[in-house]
């Protein structure tokens, strides 16, 4: 393109009224449109931007690398005629990208095929296809209890200081889709971290072999907020990429939801718009289900996305309004336990109100265990009466107790330790139907009744738990 055929598509403005939060304001724009790409020339040098709104001839504009410094009288505008993309292709595999999906350590993606939109692709409903496969993560309590699905959204909703950074980092190095014989992707992102937790995960998905299998993005605590709300988008478009156009089974966690929406937060205030729950904007729980939605299976598609989700719950609030909201949109929860990482048990994953809405369509015969959901619906109703026997002990004492209520009591510490906790790392579901099984033997048999009696004998024996 000739600089004569460039001035026709790019148009300068010296006209910027405002400057506020990552926002600039300019007047007098033509033929502005939404998503649009700026470019912002300053005396310290260029910068970019996206168009977020246009109200006659005003134009506001997110500034990716942030507003700080930035003087409106020396800020020229150029409108770039095109919108914001990513570059695709395999050679994305194994790199680390920053929120923008630039590399971390500086410099475009090599070997790209070809670039996307942020905004993804959209899926007709009337192809999606219904979930028929389940994702390994290693967890006994997700892979038994609460199993995800292939095209599913599963979010983990955790408290402030307990381990869920860990959590994802070990779901991304054990996670597969066993089965299927499709190859099998994880695509991270992190949103809003400190370098510390930069270097974590860096650190953990080298030592796992994780890095060599994955895409990896890091936005810093020290990034602006437009990147942080970026960040998930160029990550589901890169996943999409992989799932639909390649033919790969992709999972992808995002952590942590919380930085994203209070970026969404302070964008919103920036622009004076009327805040909704706690200060967050009305139109978070649309924003949110642009993002929780762009998962699934498509008729027709090998691929597909599923994904996990990490939020931080606020003083341990679940009905903060994120933690709410994504609750209605996603398929289930599972829920980290202060009490349980108190005691040092790993992963602290409380499982009486963790629950997988799609489980029941992803396990049972030629496909995980014929067993599966009735092992799932023992191991609940087992806890749920152990964690009541341990209440009823606390005015009893142990004198009050019957001999099978004492033997819930050794249940649950043992399925605490043993069945919950799994220090040694990623578990398949063999050796956590195995864990499953050890547990239940301080059980009489007769109590084992959501389970085939004809299993209970040839697992347990004869006599069959205690």
């Amino acid at each position: 393109m000739t600089s004569g055929q460039e001035a026709l598509y790019r148009e300068g403005y010296r006209s910027v009224c405002g400057i506020s939060g990552p926002l600039i304001f300019v007047q007098g724009v033509r033929d502005a449109g939404y998503g649009e790409l700026v470019t912002i020339e300053t005396p310290e040098g260029p910068r970019s931007g996206q168009i977020l709104q246009v109200d006659r001839d005003t134009a506001v504009i997110q500034v990716f690398e942030g507003t700080t410094g930035l003087d409106e009288s020396s800020t020229t505008i150029w409108l770039e005629k095109s919108v914001l993309t990513v570059p695709v292709g395999p050679g994305l595999m194994g790199k680390v990208l920053t929120g923008r999906g630039h590399l971390l350590e500086g410099g475009e993606v090599p070997y790209a095929e070809g670039r996307m939109s942020v905004q993804g692709l959209a899926l007709n409903p009337a192809r999606r296809k219904a979930p028929n496969a389940y994702v390994e993560t290693g967890i006994s309590t997700i892979d038994v209890m609460n199993t995800l699905v292939r095209g599913q959204k599963l979010p983990v909703f955790t408290g402030a200081g307990l381990p869920a950074n860990r959590l994802a980092a070990q779901i991304a190095a054990g996670a597969r889709v066993p089965g299927t014989g499709r190859p099998f992707l994880v695509v991270f992102a992190a949103m809003g971290i400190t370098r510390r937790e930069a270097d974590f995960f860096l650190s953990a998905f080298q030592d796992s072999g994780a890095l060599a299998k994955g895409v990896f993005f890091m936005n810093l605590a020290g990034d602006s907020a437009v990147e942080r709300v970026l960040t998930p988008r160029i990550a589901l478009t890169t996943a999409e990429y992989f799932a639909f156009t390649l033919g790969y089974d992709v999972l992808v966690i995002l952590t942590d939801m919380l930085s994203y929406c209070d970026a969404l937060r302070e964008v919103s205030a920036a622009r004076e718009e009327i805040p909704g729950r706690r200060g967050y904007p009305g139109y978070m729980y649309s924003d949110l289900a642009s993002l929780y939605e762009r998962s699934g299976c498509v008729e027709g598609l090998a691929g597909s996305v599923t994904q996990i989700p990490i939020l931080t719950m606020p003083d341990d609030d679940m009905t903060h309004p994120v933690v709410d909201l994504s609750g209605y949109i996603t398929e289930g929860q599972v829920v980290l336990s202060r009490r349980l990482a108190d005691r040092g048990i790993y992963p602290p994953v409380q499982v009486l109100p963790s629950l997988s809405r799609l489980m029941n369509k992803g396990i049972g015969k030629g496909r995980t265990v014929p067993e599966h959901r009735a092992m799932a619906d023992q191991l609940y109703a087992a806890y749920a009466k152990a964690q009541d026997i341990e209440r009823l002990r606390l005015i009893t004492g142990d004198e009050g107790l019957s001999s099978t209520e004492r033997s819930y009591l050794v249940f649950g510490k043992s399925f605490e330790e043993r069945f919950i906790g799994q220090p040694e790392g990623p578990r398949t579901l063999e050796r956590s139907l195995e864990a499953a099984w050890q547990c239940l033997r301080d059980l009489p048999a007769s109590e084992l009744y959501r389970l085939p009696r004809d299993l209970v004998r040839e697992i347990l024996g004869e006599k069959g738990g205690r």
